[in-house]
């Protein structure tokens, strides 16, 4: 696995990909982008970058039987046939993700491709786009394969949409956009190394001593500081992924939009990993019934998204509890009291920055057990936790880490992003990104570097 934030990614590979993909000339420069991709992901996984190409060519094959121009009518016999093909394709990629789920369930964990999850989800766009006529230019082979491989998405994503990539048109060299491009890179190496990094120290700590030896206060500490590890793990890695993309002449994709300034569960996750709702929202909810329909088409609706949601995620039953536990809160909401939450934005806003934590323990704990314990400390009223065994740890732990919670809310509060998207070009502001960027090199250099959270999913 080769990993965006480590020093061979930063001062080895990547130099050597920009130097060459911007030597080429321009119309051969999606060939090279290609080539550099299927390295990318063989040095991460040599054998299963043949499931990659596989399933590349699988989907280009049964697409081109798919495809037709928006413009152009299309008869009864051509629509049974391309709802043929886009059957077959959405199966055979359904079934090989599920194959593979079930492998690392089962047999080995090891057996579940890098990204596959990811990539498959664009291949089923794809499929999808093309048999509602959204793509106007038919793909070729190259872009196709391209559009499958990118190396800075096919491991974690974001999930860009096909039409989104502008594909097939040249790519010249951009200075502000190649300038842009790493000012997005090094702000989510720093958010990664600097934030998500040592919050993930807490988090760890807490596993070591035991979630039954914790006192409240620091049990409660905690789930905040994991939330904000999780929220700076992909942020960063989204915005480092986003920001090679734009390097290399393609569209920022935005991944995350402020998602705790929300007033909902809802409105949260359609702030949180954008890409991922926008996916499910598209290609599942809708084709489902959406939200125009009866209430309780509207609940199996919900609920149906959400067990997929869980399942996406991981293998272990805590991810179903937790995608269950986000749909119910989230079909109440739409049923009794989502309404009352926007006429209260306070209200709502405290609602969400409580409830969310509580969720994302239910993520982090896949012993129920343990998951049990950890609840107990968090609400001692409920009893079966027994007693901490230093119900002073929480002095000690705010002494340690203060200083990343201050950096992480104040990262949380949207006036913050504002005031960097307008004066990202200022002096003082690039001379803080590169202090960040050679701060983050130097932790790197001195420890063994924590993977991307995202990468286990």
């Amino acid at each position: 696995m080769v990993s965006f934030s480590g020093l061979e990614f930063l001062f080895r590979l990547l130099p050597v990909f920009l130097i060459i993909y911007f030597v080429t000339p321009v119309k051969y420069r999606e060939n090279t982008l290609l080539l550099e991709s299927l390295i990318f992901y063989a040095l991460g996984e040599p054998v299963f970058v043949l499931v990659l190409i596989v399933l590349t060519a699988l989907n280009y094959y049964l697409g081109e039987r798919i495809w037709k121009p928006g413009k152009v009518p299309i008869y009864e016999r051509q629509v049974k046939r391309r709802k043929t093909f886009l059957i077959l394709a959405v199966g055979i990629d359904v079934g090989i993700l599920a194959v593979f789920k079930c492998l690392a369930v089962f047999v080995d964990n090891a057996l579940l491709p890098l990204g596959l999850s990811f990539y498959i989800f664009k291949m089923i766009s794809y499929q999808v786009d093309l048999y509602r006529q959204a793509v106007p230019e038919k793909p070729g082979l190259k872009q196709a394969a391209l559009y499958f491989t990118l190396f800075p998405q096919v491991e974690s994503g974001p999930i860009m949409l096909y039409k989104e990539g502008r594909f097939g048109s040249g790519r010249g060299f951009s200075l502000e956009g190649f300038e842009d491009g790493l000012k997005y890179f090094a702000s989510g190496l720093g958010m990664k190394v600097l934030l998500a990094d040592r919050l993930a120290i807490l988090w760890n700590d807490l596993q070591m001593i035991g979630f039954q030896s914790i006192s409240t206060p620091l049990a409660w500490l905690g789930a905040i500081g994991y939330s904000l590890q999780l929220y700076f793990d992909f942020w960063g890695y989204s915005l480092m992924a986003s920001g090679l993309m734009v390097m290399l002449g393609y569209p920022f994709i935005q991944n995350f939009n402020d998602p705790y300034a929300s007033k909902s569960i809802s409105e949260f996750y359609r702030r949180w990993h954008m890409t991922l709702g926008k996916w499910f929202r598209e290609y599942v909810y809708i084709p489902l019934g959406g939200s125009r329909c009866d209430k309780r088409r509207l609940i199996l609706n919900l609920a149906l998204v959400w067990l997929l949601t869980g399942i996406w995620h991981g293998n272990g039953i805590n991810y179903l509890i937790w995608g269950g536990v986000i749909g119910i809160i989230i079909i109440l909401e739409k049923m009794v009291y989502g309404k009352y939450l926007q006429k209260s934005p306070l209200l709502g806003n405290l609602y969400v920055i409580v409830l969310i934590p509580l969720t994302w323990v239910i993520f982090a704990v896949t012993d129920l057990r343990q998951l049990g314990i950890y609840f107990g400390r968090l609400f001692p009223v409920l009893g079966g936790a027994g007693i901490a065994v230093n119900e002073q740890d929480i002095i000690k732990y705010l002494k340690d880490y203060s200083i990343y919670f201050i950096a992480g809310i104040s990262l949380c509060i949207p006036a913050m992003l504002q005031f960097w998207k307008k004066h990202k070009n200022h002096p003082l502001v690039v001379l803080l990104l590169v202090l960040v960027f050679w701060m983050s090199v130097y932790l790197q250099s001195n420890s063994a570097g924590n993977p991307f959270m995202y990468l286990k999913f």
